[in-house]
């Protein structure tokens, strides 16, 4: 059997990765309100990174701070645990002057960090929400982040309020969750 390699001009797979990835990119956002683009997905990415860093950066009590930032659309989820109740200000401000922030949801708290056990359990009820929801047929769990943060599980997204729903009653399912807040986008 011959085995030698077929030459591929690079301009046709260039050409062909761009189909591929246009093809996906359109059935990414299509028509449906609750989607991100490419293009939203990595701002809100930026956001995320920025606002740790420019948090931390403001303030030295910061760095012993535990900091969930979770950007959808520009909606910015503050949680965690600071040292004192005027780091929680100072950090929506820092958020609230971030380019492409459109809201921010402040639910950080004044206290002691969380430790690694607390962390660890907020994962496993995270990864038990997220399993659920995926397998209940009326969520879809694609437009749904799920966040624990100290036992309280935080859902965001571009959702219907009827989706929003059907996602806190299969949240409410699970086991070791002091509460739920939606942090949704209502489509409808």
């Amino acid at each position: 059997m011959d085995q030698r390699r077929i030459p591929v001009k690079r301009s046709t797979v260039t050409a062909l990765l761009i189909i591929a990835l246009t093809t996906s990119c359109a059935t990414l956002t299509g028509s449906d309100p609750g989607a991100r683009s490419p293009g939203v997905i990595i701002d809100d990415e930026g956001i995320e990174r920025v606002a740790k860093r420019d948090i931390k950066r403001s303030d030295p009590r910061f760095k012993s701070a535990h900091l969930v930032i979770v950007s959808h659309k520009g909606i910015v989820l503050l949680a965690g645990q600071v040292e004192s109740d005027d780091l929680i200000g100072k950090a929506q401000e820092v958020v609230e002057g971030l380019a492409k922030v459109r809201r921010v949801h402040n639910e950080l708290t004044a206290g002691g960090s969380t430790g690694y056990t607390s962390r660890s359990s907020d994962a496993w009820v995270t990864s038990k929400v997220k399993t659920a929801m995926a397998a209940h047929e009326a969520v879809d769990s694609d437009r749904i982040n799920v966040t624990t943060v100290d036992s309280v599980v935080y859902l965001m997204g571009s959702v219907t309020r009827e989706q929003a729903d059907f996602a806190v009653a299969v949240a409410q399912t699970i086991e070791g969750i002091k509460r739920i807040v939606k942090v949704f986008e209502y489509t409808d």
